[in-house]
């Protein structure tokens, strides 16, 4: 029995070992305290490629490809990525020991620097698995829509959200209207358009706003447009998966009562995070998930999040930390220059269409582009493939604008404007050649 106890004291103690090795010898990698700091306005800062080369150091490498298809989910830091193997090791190796004594107030407090992140209160906002999860409490136990009513969402927005606009409205016997804004365009447009569909359709009770298309990265003047929907009694859901962090905001930047987000985009933090955001007074024409708690005190019973990555949580005040190490403002300003840097050439172009924002005041970091004059599936894939396949640059196709397809151009900060000239000079001779 002794030599028994004692092989398994040894055996115990070198899986510890095994288990914590990756994890733990990554504690020395950069920390936001050691991204690289500067006096630089933005404006000047978004120039200056010996800073960016720097935080691109920050990050682990890519280099077999030109990858400007950064909008899927965002890489996280070395740092976010050994903090995220450590709570992993920490999850994995106390398992309900922790995860029922002090996990929960770890994710409160995860939860609350998240909503003082974005100016809110913590009972306005709950952590979700991602935007599509917050997007579906929302629709699912919306109780405002009945027979006679309609709901409204457009183009631009998240496809996903489109169907899923559809489907409420067929299921609740209700008018499902989308909305064609145009290709490309200023605020004025962009109002007008809402506008018009407002007065088309004085029945609206509910629609989908987005702040940052996910086709093409136009910016929507989401304040605006939120409150003629308010004054006409219409219930918004602003789209914010893209935005935070590419965008530099808090919400009442916005001034909406509904929005979901993600956190694995932009903020960088481990895939599976995202946030639900309802102000209070506004919660009662949404019903609490099945099965919890009534009550409009808080938003956390809109949601169920069952068992969930526990680390992955965890780890978004790291993610928190770096992404205002980087510097908000900083970070957007930097992306509007990257995406300057290969669009400015093509605005009046005859063989080169961009789409979205007609001007810096409705443009973000990304950008939507195709060959005029083919805007079919096939042919925008077309272009995607020649990019990837002769110029080595990785991009990705959108498809739900009414004006037909595009190729969504996505960098990141840490992206050298190298990248982006060496995408201009692709698609200077890919026109050439079509």
């Amino acid at each position: 029995m002794t030599h028994r106890r004692t092989f398994l004291k040894a055996s115990a103690s070198l899986a510890g070992t095994a288990l914590a090795g990756p994890a733990l010898s990554t504690c020395a990698d950069p920390t936001p305290a050691q991204v690289p700091s500067s006096t630089a306005t933005p404006e000047v800062l978004a120039r200056d490629e010996a800073h960016w080369q720097q935080v691109r150091a920050l990050y682990p490498a890519q280099e077999d490809i030109i990858n400007l298809e950064q909008g899927y989910w965002g890489k996280m830091s070395n740092a976010v990525e050994a903090a995220y193997g450590r709570h992993t090791h920490r999850v994995n190796h106390e398992l309900s020991w922790y995860a029922r004594r002090d996990y929960p107030a770890d994710f409160h407090s995860a939860r609350k620097r998240t909503a003082e992140a974005l100016g809110v209160d913590a009972s306005d906002l709950m952590l979700t698995r991602n935007a599509t999860e917050s997007f579906v409490n929302l629709v699912t136990q919306y109780q405002g829509l009945g027979q006679g009513d309609a709901v409204l969402w457009a183009d631009v927005d998240y496809p996903e959200f489109q169907k899923m606009m559809g489907w409420l409205a067929d299921t609740r016997g209700a008018q499902g209207h989308r909305l064609a804004l145009p290709a490309t365009g200023t605020d004025a447009d962009y109002l007008k358009a809402y506008a018009d569909a407002f007065d088309a359709h004085p029945n609206l009770k509910l629609m989908v706003l987005t702040h940052v298309s996910n086709q093409h990265g136009l910016v929507l003047p989401v304040k605006r447009i939120a409150a003629l929907a308010r004054q006409r009694g219409i219930h918004v859901i602003c789209d914010c998966a893209q935005s935070w962090g590419l965008m530099d905001f808090t919400l009442p930047d916005l001034d909406v009562d509904w929005a979901v987000f993600n956190l694995h985009k932009w903020i960088g933090s481990p895939v599976g995070v995202g946030a639900l955001y309802m102000r209070a007074g506004t919660r009662a024409a949404v019903a609490p998930f099945p099965g919890e708690h009534a009550g409009d005190e808080d938003v956390s019973n809109r949601v169920h999040l069952a068992t969930s990555n526990f680390a992955a949580f965890l780890t978004v005040p790291d993610a928190l930390a770096f992404h205002h190490a980087l510097g908000g403002a900083n970070k957007q300003v930097r992306l509007q220059y990257l995406r300057q840097a290969w669009t400015d050439e093509f605005h009046d172009h005859a063989d080169i269409e961009l789409l979205g924002p007609a001007s810096m005041a409705n443009a973000s970091g990304m950008g939507g582009v195709r060959l005029r004059g083919r805007s079919s599936e096939a042919q925008v894939g077309a272009l995607q493939r020649r990019l990837q396949d002769e110029f080595g640059i990785f991009t990705v196709v959108r498809k739900e604008l009414a004006s037909g397809c595009n190729v969504r151009v996505t960098p990141q900060t840490f992206t050298p404007v190298t990248h982006l000239h060496a995408l201009a000079e692709a698609l200077r001779k890919i026109a050439a050649t079509a």
